[in-house]
């Protein structure tokens, strides 16, 4: 990771992008503060979401599949 100023990457734009391009990630700062963080952007092949990401995190309750209550359906009928 690479920080630079704001007047830095004004002045060298293309060559920050393409050393972005490679693969580097570069943060801006302003005021020796980080505002901003430019990183490529990966190929959809490597972005796919592990399966089972969230498991056993969240339980269905018994009742899921029962009826809706009528209180509801008469507000869907509206």
């Amino acid at each position: 990771m690479i920080a630079i100023t704001i007047d830095e990457i004004q002045r060298n734009l293309i060559s920050y992008l393409q050393r972005v391009k490679a693969g580097e990630t570069l943060v801006i700062l302003e005021a020796n503060e980080p505002v901003a963080e430019i990183k490529p952007i990966l190929p959809n092949e490597t972005r796919l979401r592990s399966y089972a990401l969230c498991a056993e995190e969240f339980r269905t309750p018994e009742y899921f599949d029962a009826p809706l209550p009528s209180e509801i359906i008469e507000q869907f009928e509206r």
